[in-house]
């Protein structure tokens, strides 16, 4: 089942209104697609433009899931300094208008997961940068969305965390979730990746599977990161 469909003709900002062009694919219900390339090559355009954050945007972007809905973990923590980690739970709970013994259940299992139950009544400018992201880890996971958005999940994470996330994400493939993660990290994209869009001066250059990019750049048996520095 399509999940999600993007077809970006064109978009940019007020001094440029063509930063990337061209950017089209797919998200099938539980497929893992990385979105991968070189600082300005326009990940985050590209994602801005999914999620309707750019006016200057043509094309076509449709979410199409059971609930029609997503959910976005950003590359830099956003938190509120006032509210403890327990409080950004529930004020997401509430935005998302989760229902209580829903909430309640899932949040536990969440907290267990990233091992963050201790600190849950804790202020999180408090913590560290990885247990920050932890907590964005858990407000996405919260509402089991049909389509995640995952920018550059793995900074700031330990390898256990890593571990942890991996294993969210694999539950969540399982569960029928689409993602689409952009990430720096060539060789654990590799490994967990369905399929890949690399963007490269705000156009594609190559996209499919490793096999696929593979033939692209003319590099059979070639590594992910091989194909990157090659096509980039």
């Amino acid at each position: 089942m399509e999940l999600l469909h993007v077809h970006i003709e064109q978009a940019g900002y007020e001094e440029r209104d063509n930063v990337i062009r061209n950017v089209a694919f797919t998200l099938g219900s539980g497929q893992l697609v990385g979105l991968i390339g070189p600082n300005g090559a326009g990940k985050s355009t590209t994602i801005k433009a999914i999620l309707g954050l750019i006016k200057k945007t043509k094309g076509e972007v449709r979410f199409s899931g059971p609930q029609g809905n997503y959910a976005y973990i950003p590359e830099h923590p956003i938190l509120y300094e006032e509210l403890t980690l327990w409080e950004h739970l529930e004020l997401a709970a509430a935005a998302y208008g989760l229902k209580a013994d829903e909430f309640r259940e899932r949040a536990e299992e969440l907290l267990a997961q990233f091992k963050l139950g201790d600190v849950r009544h804790h202020l999180t400018t408090s913590f560290s940068k990885g247990m920050q992201q932890k907590v964005m880890l858990i407000i996405g996971f919260l509402t089991k969305p049909d389509v995640y958005i995952v920018d550059e999940p793995f900074i700031g994470l330990d390898p256990k965390a890593t571990k942890e996330l991996l294993d969210t994400l694999n539950a969540e493939r399982r569960r029928g979730a689409a993602i689409l993660m952009s990430t720096h990290v060539l060789d654990t994209a590799e490994r967990i990746c369905d399929s890949f869009v690399l963007l490269n001066a705000g156009e594609t250059v190559a996209q499919g599977d490793l096999d696929q990019i593979r033939s692209d750049c003319g590099m059979p048996g070639a590594s992910l990161f091989e194909c990157f520095h090659t096509l980039t």
